[in-house]
């Protein structure tokens, strides 16, 4: 045992409250070391004796690291093959003028959010909406803006395309084909999916796209066009998908291990890999291994094993019962609160460790009330995802696009970002809101 932890002995509980309130103070206040402080508040729940050494392998969530990792080697392939900046060069040249270039861009965006990374995303769209603009001699803000939202909101229509649609599924035991339509254990009925959801709210929000660039119909005409010379990356994420989808129908008989989904992503990654150092092409599995987001992946292993240690003296019960007691127990007030709240809150803190911790407290929550979980899961998933969109700091994409604008000379102040923002981000959770509490209510 510890030595340390005869020095807590009933204290536990508080001490792993203020343990918990200062790694979240300081992942706040110190965003690039967030990885180290999550592992080092990791590290002093075992040291402590909170969560026993013997359990920390199980604290970690092996199936959401390995799809993580798998899925971003796969898209630094695909970046590299210039694929996405060929398919938006052939959505300009079916726009007519800058307002349609401008939402098709944004579809486009969404479109891939939905299975890459939503930095990543930006990243490969934006410049496109940049060299636009500085032909037509006109600001690339409102276009890049608008490509940073719109792929924030398509992260979450798909299993792989956001860390926190990876995250919901490792809590619910969720695979992709359930993102599309969903019959949770022990329900009658079918549902539909997060992802058809968020093509109503993206409906409802790209509408009000077309008002703010109403008056933005010079015409437009690209000269030079990307050349695409290897369409194995293609192949490779396509492959990715369609080896999710399979996995999903194999039985349970079949007795797979529960990192499944894991394992094809981490695997395929590994064949594109090999495949080109085979061609001794290393400077591309180079790049690949180099851009990994290693950062990420140390702070969702820290966070997992804080959220056990707090599971394990009690803390997660107790936020469950601070909700349930604000909702009076009341299903509906509890699922508004929990839209709302996520949302307000992802506008400020990154959506991924909110999630991460929110999770097992929807679980307590659904338990202790007799609830439909997915209600309350798929409303968690909306308003923590959605509500980063809110703020320039709300997500890694927001911060990724003033990122490329800065470079370019323009600095986008808070109130121009949120002119934007805030009505799309209200539309599209609204809609959101309505639905999930629609098609899941009664349902899980």
């Amino acid at each position: 045992m510890p030595f340390f932890t005869s020095l807590i002995g009933e204290h536990t509980l508080v001490v792993s409250v203020v343990l918990f309130a200062v790694t979240y103070i300081g992942m706040l206040a110190f965003a690039k070391a967030r990885a180290y402080i999550a592992l080092g508040a990791a590290a002093l729940f075992v040291l402590l004796g909170i969560l026993p050494w013997r359990e920390l392998p199980g604290a970690v969530n092996w199936n959401v690291l390995m799809m993580i990792a798998g899925t971003m080697g796969t898209v630094t392939l695909f970046i590299e093959s210039r694929m996405p900046a060929k398919m938006a060069d052939w959505l300009i040249d079916k726009s007519p003028n800058m307002k349609w270039a401008v939402i098709w861009l944004s579809v486009f965006a969404g479109v891939i959010s939905a299975f890459v990374d939503n930095v990543a995303t930006v990243l490969m769209v934006a410049p496109v909406a940049v060299d636009i603009a500085k032909k037509l001699k006109m600001s690339p803000v409102p276009a890049i803006i608008a490509i940073s939202i719109a792929s924030n909101l398509q992260g979450v229509a798909t299993l792989v395309g956001d860390t926190t649609s990876i995250l919901l599924a490792g809590e619910a035991n969720m695979n992709f084909l359930d993102f599309l339509f969903f019959k949770p254990p022990g329900a009658e009925r079918w549902g539909i999916g997060m992802f058809w959801i968020v093509q109503v709210s993206f409906l409802a929000a790209t509408g009000l796209l077309f008002f703010v660039f109403r008056k933005d119909k010079q015409p437009i005409h690209l000269e030079e066009h990307t050349v695409v010379k290897d369409y194995f990356p293609t192949v490779l994420l396509l492959s990715t998908i369609v080896g999710l989808i399979l996995v999903s129908f194999l039985p349970e008989a079949l007795h797979l291990p529960k990192e499944i989904n894991g394992i094809v992503c981490v695997v395929i990654f590994l064949i594109g890999a090999m495949f080109y150092a085979l061609r001794r092409n290393t400077g591309i599995v180079k790049t690949a291994f180099k851009e990994m987001d290693y950062f990420t992946l140390l702070l969702l292993a820290g966070l997992f094993i804080v959220i056990r240690g707090i599971g394990e003296a009690g803390v997660i019960e107790k936020i469950g019962e601070g909700f349930r007691a604000v909702s009076a127990g009341n299903v509906f007030l509890l699922y508004t609160l929990l839209v709302w709240f996520s949302v307000f809150a992802s506008a400020f803190v990154d959506n991924i460790p909110y999630v991460a911790t929110m999770l097992p407290v929807v679980t307590v929550l659904a338990d202790k009330l007799g609830a439909p979980a997915y209600v309350l899961y798929f409303g968690l998933l909306s308003g923590a995802t959605l509500g980063g969109n809110l703020t320039p700091i709300g997500a890694s994409a927001n911060i990724a696009s003033l990122g490329i604008l800065r470079k370019e000379g323009h600095t986008v102040k808070a109130g121009a970002f949120m002119k934007m923002s805030v009505p799309y981000t209200l539309a599209a959770v609204a809609v959101g809101y309505i639905l999930v509490w629609i098609c899941w209510s009664t349902v899980g």
